[in-house]
């Protein structure tokens, strides 16, 4: 008998908060949650709602700043993001693509709309996430990895409406091109009225379903736009009913059961390692952008 992952919290929707002057977000989860155990290897999750910025010619966005020890993972589901990094990792995402820095033993960069789009203005909606690094290579040699629209596979399921693009992992015989440390898959999935979705995970993975629009039904749970649904470890299968206009944002990963050492952009496995990223950073050995 198959045996399906049960949810065991749903988080309502968060309230919004300013990240530099260009990403409205709502902190969906963080390492330092009650849940912590069922997140991992995903650290946090941002969620900028879909806004409107009227044209403009400032710079909107986080300036530089260091990383070490995790990954970020930056969706562009509307609007354009740069990004550049001292390691000289780079580039421009456009709406549907996807920007993959491996921080790894450290890293200084920035991220801002890109300068078209803050020219011409128009709806935003971006989700940033923060995926752990085991502790065997969290001083990993930095890379970056620009995914486009293109370049990530979509498959339609029976119905003929409902679309999964695969961000990271597989699902079923596609496998998307991001290269990850840990097991991970990633689903952006779009909806109907009535769609059926139907998930197989390794057992023993943690799961997160993220209602970014519209609304879906997982057995009796009704998740609404903005809300978390969490899942329990145990089982391999998840069926889920979704509403017209709904998109949802899939997490499943091996959890890293490792110790976890984090303050602000440093997530380690002891302080003697946080304390060290501290003073490598002030000495610039993470380098630094060019002006």
């Amino acid at each position: 008998m198959i045996q399906e992952k049960q949810i065991i919290k749903i988080v309502p929707p968060r309230e919004k908060h300013w990240v530099g002057d260009g990403f409205y977000v709502s902190s969906i989860f963080s390492m330092h949650s009650e849940e912590n155990k069922h997140i991992s290897p995903f650290l946090l999750l941002d969620h900028a709602a879909p806004k409107y910025y009227p044209p403009t010619d400032q710079k909107l966005g986080v300036g530089e700043h260091p990383h070490r020890g995790f990954e970020t993972v930056t969706m562009a589901i509307k609007g354009e993001v740069e990004h550049r990094d001292s390691s000289g990792g780079g580039g421009k995402i456009n709406t549907g693509g996807v920007q993959w820095m491996t921080a790894g033993s450290g890293v200084v960069h920035d991220e801002f709309h890109s300068r078209d789009f803050a020219e011409k203005g128009g709806e935003f909606e971006m989700v940033q996430l923060w995926v752990n690094l085991p502790a065997k290579h969290k001083m990993t040699k930095p890379r970056y990895q620009s995914l486009d629209k293109k370049d990530l596979p979509i498959v339609l399921l029976q119905d003929g409406k409902t679309k999964v693009k695969i961000i990271a992992g597989s699902f079923g015989s596609s496998l998307s091109p991001a290269n990850t440390f840990t097991k991970i898959n990633i689903y952006e999935v779009e909806g109907h009225q009535n769609s059926e979705v139907n998930l197989s995970f390794d057992d023993g993975t943690n799961t997160l379903i993220l209602q970014l629009a519209g609304s879906s039904f997982i057995g009796d749970h009704n998740l609404e736009k903005g809300s978390l649904g969490i899942f329990d470890r145990n089982g391999i299968s998840i069926n889920l009913k979704t509403s017209e206009g709904s998109k949802i944002l899939i997490l499943n990963g091996e959890p890293i059961d490792e110790p976890i050492a984090a303050h602000g952009p440093f997530v380690m496995n002891t302080r003697d390692e946080l304390f060290e990223a501290f003073r490598d950073f002030q000495e610039g050995k993470m380098g630094s952008l060019p002006d």
